[in-house]
């Protein structure tokens, strides 16, 4: 229960952000969706089309980086927010790699179910090693990789830039790995931010066209605030982790793999103000 009420305080200390991260996101989607109508007929709005995204990115990465690192809540070796910002672009751009390999390998699982499929025997074909069994199986193993697997080891490394910059605590982030509380938080949060989203509309639509706007309005709000919801606690539960991590029986030189300095030793209490400690013999 210490790390759940660590994990709410740091909600509470970082409320301001928090909201920023649900009114901060829906402006940067509304103007995303703008940028897409903008005209490209003079050399004017050629340029504008141009410097929107950029301007739309730089806000998103400063948003996230700031959200991070009020989290984390601390000053220790914190770097400039610009350069935190400009970290988490290396690791987007590392996360938007592997969704484009996930994409081609989502479009070649048909071939795949076939090419597996006429491997196995007539019995396993027509039993277990069906094309529809490895299909569905191919599916769930991508998304797997696509919503938890990526996530859960993008997200740690990109609050600990966000903080530190490159000089990252490599041993606590790759403990952090293998912690047993991180990962089922991952899975919790791709289902009820990705899974549970996907079967608002499922369901064939009815009613008048009023009505229908306003459940389709009231499914896109309600997905908007699971996912940002599920994102930022997903933010909170990492950076309490790490926190955690750095703190049990480490030090900074434990991270950054440096040697403890000596420290001299002092003997003696003050002595009328004039010194605070007596010089040992020399042997």
């Amino acid at each position: 229960m210490k790390p759940l009420r660590e994990m709410l305080q740091r909600l509470v200390r970082a409320w301001g952000w928090i909201a920023a991260q649900f009114v901060g996101v829906l402006i940067l989607v509304v103007l995303g969706l703008a940028w897409t109508r903008l005209p490209d007929k003079t050399g004017m709005e050629v340029a504008l089309t141009l410097v929107v995204p950029l301007v739309l990115l730089a806000a998103a990465l400063t948003l996230q980086a700031g959200t991070m690192r009020r989290l984390l809540a601390t000053e220790e070796g914190r770097v400039r927010l610009v350069w935190g910002a400009l970290t988490l672009f290396v690791w987007l751009a590392l996360g938007w790699l592997t969704w484009w390999l996930l994409d081609w390998c989502d479009g070649q699982i048909s071939d795949w179910a076939s090419y597996l499929n006429s491997k196995f025997s007539a019995s396993g074909r027509a039993t277990v090693f069906t094309y529809e069994h490895l299909v569905h199986w191919m599916t769930v193993a991508e998304w797997v990789l696509r919503w938890i697997v990526v996530p859960g080891k993008l997200i740690p490394y990109a609050v600990a830039s966000a903080q530190w910059g490159w000089r990252l605590p490599w041993r606590k982030l790759i403990r952090m790995m293998f912690n047993w509380r991180w990962w089922p938080a991952v899975i919790v949060a791709a289902l009820v931010a990705v899974k549970w989203p996907g079967t608002f509309f499922d369901a064939l639509p009815h009613g008048t066209v009023s009505h229908q706007v306003w459940a389709v309005s009231l499914k896109l709000s309600g997905s908007y605030l699971l996912a940002v919801g599920c994102w930022v606690m997903l933010l909170a539960w990492a950076a309490t982790l790490l926190c955690s991590a750095r703190g049990a029986g480490s030090s900074a030189e434990d991270d950054e793999g440096g040697e403890p300095v000596p420290v001299p030793a002092l003997v003696g209490a003050p002595d009328g103000g004039k010194s605070a400690a007596v010089r040992l013999p020399l042997p």
